[in-house]
């Protein structure tokens, strides 16, 4: 079974940002998680969506 999760150290690596840039941004709800008691996870797939959908936001924003 693969795993289509991902920790808060893997985004953060996966981002290029550091794990404390995703715990704010956790915590200022600026960015898709969801938590399995005191775990913060990540759906890679969402992740994904949520990447373009910044992209599109700021291709939008220099029109």
């Amino acid at each position: 079974m693969k795993r289509n999760t991902l920790t808060v150290q893997e985004v953060a690596m996966y981002l290029g940002v550091h794990q404390d840039t995703i715990y704010t941004m956790v915590r200022q709800k600026q960015i898709p998680h969801f938590r399995i008691r005191r775990r913060i996870l990540f759906h890679q797939e969402t992740i994904n969506v949520w990447i373009e959908k910044q992209e599109t936001m700021i291709v939008q924003e220099a029109i």
